[in-house]
């Protein structure tokens, strides 16, 4: 398996290797993977290229190759789709401030990966590109919306790869693929220019990573205010990658079996919790059971509120950057009738939605000041075959996809709280299932001590999908 994002830096530091040889072998990778997984949906090599060759091998990841999810990330001169046939023909002008340092951090961008039509998908298979497959079995799903990111770092394309995460878009792969996803505080890391907010201040940056180390060092390069932010999140002392080097002392740890509605998840993820569990006890920690805040149905009605009002927003947004309105064939049916659903919800109804929401955050607030963090696991399943969310009947395909993600993921980005998929189980045919931590708000330094202690105890990332064997 490829080195890990700063192991590579550090072979570049040393004068081991160049950025360009970095570079050409992730090309390599991609070239022979990429044709059964499909998680590259634009290639930029001879930019990379050109830009390795250019690169200050000083900087913290001199050369490193990374790649871009499709989505709301604006990479100066590559493509912009996602996912959708109404953006075939985009192509971004500018970088996101995020890309910039991304960028600014010696990173070398190979190309955009595969997401969902506007990522509304707990999976990535939209009609333009078709569907990413899982590297630990090419029959399932990658997960969503991050899918092509998670892909491509399981499959040891690239060591890191950007995502973002509006209701579990990170943790979802990752957990899906057997990866750390971590979805940071609500504006650690920037949105600018174009943006100030998205999705009603739901939507996060970050990366999908195989080391613990390299999602925080990736955290320490990128994140802080940009100019004109609407609002920023707590500063954090020192650096990121100093949390991973500490130890998290003996922590209080609430944990719920049961999904949003009440059920229990499959037996094997039940068991994966369960494992994982006697892990965090026998680490010292305390872990006791307690469901976190009800998402009755108020708050639930105020999620679709949001949700519908940002899909809305989303193609109000790209009419007013392509000049017209989209055409009937260039919208998947479930977009469309989203989008429909969604011009019925007035100005005041969103505003109510926010306050309902934004008293739920208060009630969450309260309730972790008795805990340290949350667990659940990630997924209700392990990642399901493809076309089983995607059968074009849309009832079916809402009832599934709330099948899967049944564990309330968006609570932490409804609250703004940071959360973290943890691939610490394996089901017996060799699926991965990923452990959902969220802390309180602000406070990703306790995620990183104990992932860090967990990866210690029970290492992951040297695990090998059979794409590579």
């Amino acid at each position: 398996m490829t080195p890990d994002a700063l192991a590579l830096a550090e072979l570049v530091h040393r004068g081991e290797v160049q950025p360009i040889e970095l570079v050409e072998q992730a090309i390599e990778r991609i070239d022979r993977l990429d044709p059964l997984l499909n998680a590259v949906v634009t290639r930029a090599f001879e930019q990379a290229r050109e830009a390795a060759l250019e690169v200050d091998p000083r900087l913290p990841f001199a050369g490193v190759p990374l790649l871009i999810k499709d989505l709301c990330a604006e990479v100066d001169g590559l493509p912009m789709h996602e996912g959708s046939a109404f953006l075939r023909h985009h192509v971004s002008r500018g970088d996101q401030e995020y890309v910039a340092r991304l960028r600014r951090a010696g990173f070398v961008i190979l190309g955009k990966t595969n997401t969902p039509e506007f990522g509304m998908m707990p999976t990535t298979e939209p009609a333009l590109h078709g569907a990413t497959r899982n590297p630990w079995d090419t029959t399932r799903i990658a997960g969503g919306s991050s899918g092509g990111s998670a892909a491509a770092v399981a499959s040891g394309m690239v060591p890191v790869a950007h995502a973002n995460d509006a209701g579990g878009s990170i943790r979802i792969p990752a957990s899906a693929c057997g990866l750390l996803g971590l979805k940071p505080t609500r504006a650690r890391n920037p949105l600018g220019p174009r943006y100030g907010d998205v999705f009603a201040s739901m939507v996060v940056e970050h990366v999908l990573t195989r080391t613990v180390r390299d999602s925080a060092a990736l955290l320490d390069v990128t994140s802080g205010p940009d100019l004109g932010d609407p609002y920023g999140a707590p500063p954090h002392a020192g650096t990121w990658l100093e949390e991973v080097r500490r130890e998290p002392g003996r922590l209080r740890i609430a944990v719920t079996r049961r999904t949003a509605d009440g059920d229990l998840p499959a037996p094997d993820v039940l068991t994966a919790l369960e494992d994982s569990i006697g892990l965090l006890s026998e680490l010292g920690h305390e872990v006791f059971e307690r469901d976190l805040v009800e998402l009755d149905r108020p708050v639930a009605s105020a999620i679709g509120r949001l949700y519908g009002a940002s899909i809305d927003w989303c193609l109000r947004y790209w009419i007013r950057e392509l000049g017209r309105e989209p055409e009937p064939e260039e919208l998947e049916p479930l977009t469309r009738l989203y989008w429909e659903r969604a011009q019925r919800v007035s100005g005041g109804e969103l505003l109510m939605a926010q306050t309902t929401v934004q008293a739920f955050s208060r009630r969450v607030a309260v309730a972790q000041q008795d805990f340290d963090l949350w667990l659940s696991p990630t997924l209700a399943t392990a990642p399901p075959t493809i076309g089983h969310l995607t059968t074009g009947d849309l009832p079916v395909d809402e009832q599934r996809s709330a099948e899967l993600v049944a564990f309330p993921l968006v609570v932490a980005n409804l609250t703004g709280c940071p959360a973290m998929s943890v691939p610490l189980c394996w089901t017996d045919d060799g699926l991965p299932i990923g452990l959902n931590l969220m802390a309180r708000f602000g406070d990703e330094a306790t995620l990183f001590r104990l992932a860090a202690q967990l990866e210690q105890a029970r290492p992951w990332a040297d695990r090998v999908p059979p794409v590579l064997r």
